[in-house]
Parts: C-alpha cells; structure tokens; sequence
C-alpha cells in the first residue's frame, strides 16, 4: 500500500535529491529552502487541525541570495507538503504541493498575457498579424499547485501514483474549502534544455534581468519585485524573438503532456497567460468546478469490511489532533455518510469507528489494469512549474 502524508524533516535529504531532478520555483534545489517549507507546511496542517502544540519555528537563516531579506516569498500563505511513501518500507517516492493564496494585494502573481495584434496598411492593401506578450500583475491571490515530483522508479505505476499524487490536493481543498481562492492555478512548465535553460529566458528575459534562468528562478524564492521592476509593461512583440524562442511560448515538454491533460480533464484551461521565465502555459480552474472537489465529502468510519465488498475506488483521508494528515487509495464501502474500509486501509489511517475521515470516490482511482502500463511525467508540478498543479 502507498500512504500520502505530510511532509517532514526526515524527508528533506529525499526531497533535495529530487529538487535536483528539475527545475521548480516551489520545490528549489536548496535544502534551507525546503528545511523552511517543511517547517511551515507543519504549522499549517496544525492551524488546520486545532491543534494546541506550539508551532515550530523557522530557521531565521533563510538562505536568501545576497541583498534580499526575509524568508521565500510565500511565507505568509498557508503551505500544504505531502509526501508519497511505499507503506510497507517507509521510503518516500515523490512530494507535491499546495499554496492557499498565490499572492495578494500588493504581492502580486506575475506573467505575460499573450494578446493578438492585428496590422493593416491600406496602401498596401495588406495586412499582418502579430503575438504580443504584456506583463500582467495578478493580486487576485489564487490558490496554487505545484511542486509535484515523482521517483523515475514510481512512474507508470498501476496505482497511479503520481494522478494519487495530484489529486490529494484537490481532495485536501474540498475538504477545507475556506482555507482556499475561489480560483486555482497551476504553472504548467515549458521545456528545459537538460542543463536547465530556457530559450525564452535567453532571448527574452534576461535581455531586461542580467540573471541567468536558474539564478533569476532562485530570486523568485523571496520576492518577484525585480520582475515589475525591470520586465517592460509595453508590449512586447514575439515576431521579434527567434523561432527556437517562440517555439516554445505557451507549450509544454514532452514529459509534461500527461501532467497537462490530466488537469484539462479536471476542468482546467489556458487562458492566455504564460510563465515570465520559460513562457510554459499557465492553466486555471474554478475552484468549486473542479471534478476532485466537487467529489470529495466528509463521513464516519463505520468499521471494517472485507475487501471483496468495498467496491467502490476512493482517496481516503484521515487527520489527527496533531495535524498528522494521511491519506490511501482504497476500495471502500459507502452508505450514507458511513464509510467502511478494508483492514489495511485502516491500519495505514489509524482509525476507529466513529471518526471523521475524509472520501473521494471517483473511476480516478480505481488502479490501471497490469497490462496496459502508461508513462507518467514529473507532473503538474512542474509540471506544474510548481512554483511554478497537477
């Protein structure tokens, strides 16, 4: 059995590892960063809990670049880190994210809006049409995901555990809607040559921020004020840039396409935004439309019941006093609000009869029959860019 919790210290060497694997602004190859992050997904999942224990303190050492100050740029939002483990081994297999509120009022969520021009000379009798990309400053404050990273070993797994992966947070989100924007976004990323540069970047971006991709990603952590500052907020015309440049606003990498449409079957869309870096797609929900949500419910552990009856593909979700979310794939067996689970679906949530759990049932997880194996992507973490899902 695979178990989703949240996220620790002991994980943060793994996570590292997996940083590494990609470029992500909300997962950052930078172990004081994610130390940081860790420490304060656990005080928001004991905020969310009720739980009386003191909250951990962030290291003040924030591991900020020369001349910036505080901590990552989204300390003051609520931060939700789960984490996938085998159960049985207790190794940790991938992490995705989930930030209540990208943003706000006077912290703005940065990208270029993409917007047709239309040009027509009447000497000439001919017209031409041209892509413009404008800075467009989001204070809406939505909610974002991100930050999603599987093990290359875990991918194409029959249990689908990367869309487990992804779709805990939707399933976190339905279970807490006012914790939540009515909005939620996710930063789908564009491709990446495998030394980490984006062409976009090359022959856009750092033509006004004397950074390269990866330094400028890293600024990103503790504030965005240096893109305002220095991106043009005229338009900027993409028939000017070369075609390897062009060729990759608005698209994703190839390993990112199942990430994408994924989330497009959970009601997201391109709405013409991009990622001011790579210039990957910028896909958006309603929050309160999205399939997962929608889905998820409150009930009561009623007890055990053989795993032959509990028919029905659920993501199963538990939380104690303490703030210890935990979350399977299970068969279950509904009535009402009762719930009934398979013995090790309830030995991996600790629960008794008459708590309060957590359900998804959904075709989602029922798992992929053994013949037909399916690849599966870093995901809509960045899939979704992650900070820059699914």
């Amino acid at each position: 059995m695979y178990l989703i919790r949240r996220s620790t210290m002991e994980d943060v060497p793994t996570l590292l590892k997996l940083a590494r694997m990609v470029y992500f602004i909300n997962l950052p190859p930078d172990r004081d960063v994610i130390s940081q992050k860790v420490i304060h997904s656990r005080n928001c999942f004991l905020r969310v809990s009720g739980s009386k224990r003191e909250p951990a303190q962030v290291p003040s050492d924030t591991g900020a670049p020369p001349g910036v100050s505080g901590g990552y740029a989204n300390k003051g939002t609520d931060l939700f880190m789960f984490t996938i483990e085998d159960a049985t081994s207790r190794t940790c297999l991938g992490t995705s994210q989930l930030i209540a509120r990208m943003g706000g009022p006077g912290n703005p969520n940065t990208s270029l809006k993409l917007e047709k021009r239309e040009k027509f000379s009447t000497v000439l009798q001919t017209g031409t049409s041209h892509m413009v990309a404008r800075l467009h400053l989001d204070e809406s404050g939505p909610t974002e995901i991100g930050g999603l990273i599987l093990q290359p070993s875990a991918r194409g797994h029959r249990h689908r555990l990367g869309q487990f992966l992804s779709f805990v947070r939707f399933h976190f989100i339905g279970l807490h809607r006012p914790l939540f924007a009515d909005r939620v976004l996710a930063e789908m990323m564009a491709r990446i040559s495998p030394d980490g540069v984006s062409m976009l970047w090359e022959y856009l971006g750092r033509r006004f921020v004397p950074l390269s991709y990866t330094e400028a990603d890293r600024f990103c952590q503790f504030s965005r004020e240096f893109i305002v500052s220095l991106f043009p907020h005229e338009d900027i015309y993409l028939s000017l840039l070369p075609p390897e440049a062009r060729s990759v606003v608005a698209e994703v990498g190839p390993e990112t396409v199942p990430a994408r449409r994924m989330l497009e079957k959970l009601g997201f869309s391109h709405k013409g935004f991009i990622d001011p870096f790579d210039g990957g797609p910028y896909l958006d929900a309603v929050t309160d439309e999205i399939t997962i949500v929608r889905q998820t419910r409150w009930a009561v552990f009623a007890g055990t019941a053989r795993a032959a009856d509990c028919r029905e593909p659920a993501l199963v979700s538990s939380m104690d006093a303490d703030g210890e979310f935990r979350a399977v794939l299970s068969g279950a067996r509904c009535s009402g609000d009762e719930v009934r689970l398979p013995r090790d679906a309830v030995r991996a949530l600790n629960l008794e009869p008459g708590e309060r759990l957590g359900i998804t049932v959904s075709e989602h997880f029922a798992p992929r029959s053994p013949s037909k194996p399916r690849a599966s992507g870093v995901s809509p973490a960045r899939q979704t860019r992650g900070r820059r899902t699914p």
